[in-house]
C-alpha cells in the first residue's frame, strides 16, 4: 500500500501539466467572429431545463434547453453591437480587430463547459500555457446569473481570464479573495438590498414576506435585504425559498403561507423564471390583493406578459439599472498595449481593473477594489399599457454615492399600486394604536391589544410603550418667559431712574407741587408691581402660587391708593379756593397716609381669608391637552381671587371717575388729565384681561395675566410721570414757582 501511494504521488507531481483535460470534445460556439483579439461571451438564449435524475454511472448528456429568452439574445447583440463599433472606430485600436466567441448554454454544467472551451480554444487540454493562444479568449463576458458566475468563475480565474459580467449581482461576488477576476458593470445585491429596504420603509411597510430563489443570488440577497429591513423597524412575517427543480409540493407550501399570512406586501428576489411561476399559482388560486417588490432580475423583464398570472404583478415596484441610450462611445486616448500578438490575460485583466472613463451621456464607469461598479438605480413601477401589456415606468431613482438623506429621490409620476388600489397599501403587524395607546400583546390569546396608557403617561411615536408626558409651564429659559421678564426688569430700571430724576430735584416746584410723598410710595408701589410680575414665570410651587396672586394684589392697591390721593389732593386743592373752604385740613398729608394704609388693608384681610381658607396650590392640568401636562396654579378659591381683582377695579373705577371729574379744573401741569388717562388704560387693560385669561390655554393663561400686570404698569408710569421727567429734565424754564403759581390757585399745597 505505501508504494502506491509513492507510485500516485510521482506520476501526479511528474504531470506537471495540463492544469485539466476536457471530458470529451469542446462545444463550438453559437456566434463568433474572427479577430486579433477574441472576447467571449456566455448567455442563455434559451431557458429551462426537463428534471433529470443523475444516475452517477453515466457521464450526464448536454440537455436540451426550452423557453427562448429574448432579453439573453438582445444581450448578445449588445455584445455584438459594441465590438463592431470599436472595430468601426480607428481611433480606438488602431490595426487591432476584436473578435468574439459567443455561446449559449442554459443548464450550470453547460455553462461550465462553455467556459472551459473559451479559456482553451477548443483544445482537450487546459493550462496556462495555451490560454495564450489566438484560439483562447482574452476576457469572458457574462453570464446574466450570479450561480452560473460563480460556477466558472472559479474555475477561469485559475487562468487569470477576466470575467466581466452585466447582470450578476450577489453580493458574494465582491470578495476578491474568492473571485480575483470578477468585474461587473451592475451594482452588487448589497446596494440593492439597502434600496429595497429604504424603499418598504418609506411606503410605512412595517409587517411584509419576502421569498427567494433558492440559490445564492435569492438567498444572499434576501438576507442582505432582511438585515437592512430590521435595520429600518421592519419585521419579516415570513422567509421562503424555492427553485424550479424543486419537487411540486414545495411550492405549494409557499403558495399556503402567503394564503394564511396577515402581511401585503411581498419582497421577491428572484428571477423572472421563479415569479412568472409563482405569479401563475397565485392567479390559478386566486389569491390577489398583494403589493409585490422586486428584485432587478425580473422586474423589468418583458416577458412577465407571457405568463397567465401576469395580471397580479401590475403595480410591482422595483430597482433597475439605469438604462442609458448609446448613440456611440466617447473618443479618448488609445491605449497603449503589448503585441496583439503576444498579449496575456494577466495583462487584459490589469487593464480592466483600471478602467475610468465617463460615457456621452455622462455616467462615470469605473470599478472599484471588489471589482463592483457604481450603485444607481431606478425605481420601476409596473404599469399596464394600452396594448395589455406590462411596461416599467421610472418613478424614482436610488444612488447610493449621495448622502443618506438625498440617497432615495420619488418623482411626480402616479405609482400603480397592487390590486388596483388609488392609494399606498397598508402593511403592518397591527393597526398603529391611536394616541394616548400602546400595543400590547397577548401570548394567551395570540392576538394584538391597544391598551390607554395612564393619566401621567403618553403614547410614544412607535405606539408601542407608555412615556411620561412632557410638564409645561412658562420658564425663565423660553422665549416668551424671556422676553417677559426682560419687560419687566425693564420696568424696575425705568421706574429707579424715575426715582432717581424726582429725588435729585425734590426742592424743586414740580415735585413739591405734585405731593413728592405720595409719588415716591408710587414709584416704590410700580417697583413692587414691575417685579411681582416675575413670580408668575418658573416652575409653580406651594409658595410660588400663594405669593404670586397675594403680592399682585396687595402691590396694585398700594398702587391705585396712591393714585386715588393725588386724585382726591387735586380735587381738595381747588376746592379750597372757595371762600371760607377749609376743606385741606381734613385731607392733609396724615390723612393721605392713613387712606392709603387703609385701602391697602382691606386687601391684605381679603387675601389672608383666602389664603386661609383655600389657598392657591400648584395644580398638574391633564385635561387641557392629551400629550401634556400643564403644571399651573389652581385658584383654590375663586371667590378669593375675583374678590382681590373686583376690589382692584372698584379703586381703579373710583380713582377713573375723580379724575375725570377734576379734568377741567385749570391746571398747568395737566395732573387730573393724566391721571384719567393713566386710569383709562389701566381699566382697558384688565377689562380684556378677563376674556383673555378665561380663553387662553396652558402656559399663554400666565403669559396674558403677567401682560396685563405689566401694560398697566408701564400705562401708570408713563402716564404720570413721563410729562414731569420731560419738564425737569429737557424744559427746566417751567419748573419755577412763578410758571406753576401762574394759573393755580394761590393756596395749591406744597409737600
Amino acid at each position: 500500500m505505501p508504494f502506491l501511494r509513492l507510485l500516485v504521488l510521482v506520476l501526479l507531481l511528474g504531470k506537471g501539466d495540463p492544469v485539466c483535460r476536457l471530458q470529451g470534445s469542446a462545444q463550438p460556439p453559437e456566434l463568433a467572429q474572427d479577430g486579433d483579439l477574441l472576447i467571449g461571451g456566455i448567455f442563455s438564449f434559451r431557458t429551462g431545463q426537463d428534471y433529470v435524475t443523475n444516475t452517477f454511472q453515466t457521464i450526464p448528456g448536454v440537455r436540451k434547453c426550452k423557453n427562448f429568452n429574448f432579453r439573453e439574445f438582445k444581450f448578445a447583440q449588445a455584445m455584438i453591437f459594441a465590438i463592431n463599433e470599436i472595430n468601426k472606430n480607428p481611433e480606438l485600436l488602431p490595426n487591432v480587430k476584436l473578435g468574439y466567441k459567443i455561446y449559449n448554454n442554459c443548464g450550470t454544467m453547460d455553462i461550465l463547459r462553455a467556459a472551459l472551451a473559451l479559456v482553451s480554444g477548443l483544445k482537450g487540454e487546459v493550462s496556462d500555457d495555451n490560454c495564450t493562444k489566438s484560439e483562447t479568449v482574452q476576457a469572458i463576458l457574462g453570464h446574466s446569473g450570479s450561480g452560473p458566475t460563480i460556477a466558472f468563475e472559479q474555475v477561469v480565474g485559475r487562468f487569470h481570464v477576466p470575467v466581466i459580467s452585466h447582470f450578476a449581482t450577489c453580493a458574494c461576488l465582491s470578495n476578491r479573495k474568492e473571485y480575483p477576476t470578477f468585474f461587473r458593470t451592475i451594482p452588487s445585491d448589497y446596494y440593492q438590498s439597502r434600496a429595497l429596504a429604504m424603499l418598504v420603509r418609506h411606503f410605512g411597510w412595517t409587517w411584509i414576506g419576502a421569498i427567494a430563489v433558492n440559490n445564492q443570488y435569492g438567498l444572499d440577497g434576501i438576507a442582505a435585504f432582511i438585515q437592512a429591513a430590521q435595520e429600518y423597524g421592519v419585521c419579516i412575517e415570513y422567509s421562503e425559498a424555492f427553485s424550479l427543480s424543486d419537487p411540486p409540493g414545495s411550492l405549494q407550501r409557499i403558495i399556503e403561507v402567503i394564503k394564511h399570512a396577515t402581511s401585503k406586501v411581498i419582497m421577491a428576489f428572484m428571477s423572472h423564471r421563479e415569479i412568472k411561476l409563482l405569479a401563475t399559482e397565485l392567479y390559478k388560486q386566486n389569491i390577489t390583493g398583494l403589493q409585490w417588490v422586486g428584485s432587478d432580475a425580473w422586474i423589468t423583464d418583458h416577458s412577465l406578459t407571457d405568463s397567465e398570472g401576469h395580471s397580479i404583478l401590475e403595480g410591482s415596484l422595483g430597482f433597475a439599472v439605469s438604462q442609458a441610450k448609446i448613440p456611440g462611445l466617447e473618443d479618448r486616448n488609445s491605449l497603449i498595449c503589448a503585441d496583439t500578438k503576444d498579449i496575456k490575460p494577466q495583462q487584459v485583466l490589469q487593464y480592466v481593473s483600471t478602467v475610468n472613463f465617463t460615457t456621452a451621456e455622462g455616467e462615470r464607469v469605473y470599478f472599484d477594489n471588489n471589482g463592483d461598479s457604481p450603485a444607481r438605480y431606478e425605481l420601476v413601477n409596473l404599469q399596464r399599457t394600452n396594448k395589455g401589456t406590462m411596461e416599467g415606468l421610472t418613478v424614482g431613482i436610488y444612488d447610493a454615492s449621495l448622502p443618506d438623506s438625498h440617497q432615495f429621490i420619488m418623482n411626480n409620476i402616479t405609482v400603480v399600486w397592487g390590486n388596483g388600489l388609488t392609494k399606498v397599501p397598508v402593511s403592518v403587524c397591527s393597526e398603529k394604536c391611536p394616541p394616548g395607546r400602546r400595543i400590547r400583546s397577548s401570548r394567551k390569546e395570540n392576538s394584538i391589544h391597544c391598551m390607554k396608557c395612564p393619566p401621567e403617561y403618553w403614547s410614544n411615536n412607535q405606539r408601542d410603550a407608555c412615556i411620561p408626558k412632557v410638564i409645561e409651564f412658562l420658564a425663565y429659559d423660553e422665549i416668551l418667559g424671556t422676553l417677559l421678564a426682560l419687560f419687566s426688569l425693564l420696568g424696575v430700571f425705568l421706574t429707579m431712574i424715575t426715582t432717581q430724576v424726582f429725588y435729585c430735584h425734590k426742592e424743586t416746584p414740580l415735585v413739591r407741587a405734585n405731593n413728592s410723598e405720595l409719588s415716591f410710595l408710587l414709584l416704590f408701589s410700580l417697583t413692587l408691581c414691575f417685579l411681582c410680575s416675575l413670580t408668575f414665570i418658573g416652575r409653580p410651587s406651594e409658595w410660588s402660587c400663594m405669593l404670586r396672586h397675594t403680592a399682585f394684589g396687595i402691590t396694585f392697591v398700594l398702587c391705585i391708593s396712591c393714585v386715588l390721593g393725588k386724585t382726591i389732593v387735586v380735587l381738595m386743592a381747588f376746592r379750597a379756593t372757595l371762600p371760607g373752604s377749609n376743606v385741606m385740613k381734613w385731607f392733609g398729608p396724615t390723612q393721605q397716609r392713613l387712606s392709603v394704609l387703609a385701602f391697602t388693608l382691606i386687601q391684605v384681610v381679603i387675601c389672608i381669608l383666602w389664603l386661609t381658607i383655600n389657598p392657591p396650590f400648584p395644580f398638574e392640568n391633564l385635561l387641557l391637552y392629551k400629550d401634556r401636562i400643564i403644571l399651573e396654579c389652581a385658584l383654590g378659591s375663586a371667590v378669593g381671587f375675583w374678590a382681590v381683582l373686583g376690589y382692584i377695579g372698584l379703586l381703579a373705577l373710583l380713582c377713573f371717575l375723580l379724575a375725570f371729574l377734576a379734568r377741567k379744573l385749570p391746571d398747568n401741569f395737566n395732573e387730573a388729565k393724566l391721571i384719567t388717562f393713566s386710569m383709562l388704560i389701566f381699566c382697558a387693560v384688565w377689562v380684556t384681561f378677563i376674556p383673555a385669561y378665561v380663553s387662553s390655554p396652558g402656559k399663554f393663561t400666565v403669559a396674558v395675566e403677567i401682560f396685563a400686570i405689566l401694560a398697566s404698569s408701564y400705562g401708570l408710569l408713563f402716564c404720570i410721570f413721563l410729562p414731569k421727567c420731560f419738564i425737569i429734565l429737557l424744559r427746566p424754564e417751567q419748573n419755577t414757582k412763578k410758571h406753576i403759581m401762574g394759573k393755580t390757585p394761590n393756596n395749591y399745597i406744597y409737600y
